[in-house]
């Protein structure tokens, strides 16, 4: 799977809240820092788009946007 050019990841802003993002390669997930939304990479494209992206789901009474658990599985729902 083609990685996302660390360029492009530098250029790069959440389209829902203007926030920075981060890239998570081996996920294969672009996620807002900010919002923590979650947004998909296909072929080595993000896919900014608000309606492709997905809220991670809390786990075990842990906050969504702790950051606890971030690099597990990718249960997440599609953002609203």
């Amino acid at each position: 799977m083609p990685a996302v050019a660390p360029e492009l990841i530098d250029l790069l802003i959440c389209p829902a809240c203007h926030g920075d993002i981060e890239y998570k390669e081996r996920r294969n997930l672009i996620i807002c820092t900010s919002c923590g939304l979650h947004y998909p990479v296909r072929d080595g494209i993000p896919v900014m788009l608000v309606e492709e992206a997905t809220r991670p789901t809390s786990r075990r009474g842990r906050s969504a946007s702790s950051g606890a658990g971030e690099d597990r599985g990718s249960d997440a729902r599609p953002a609203s």
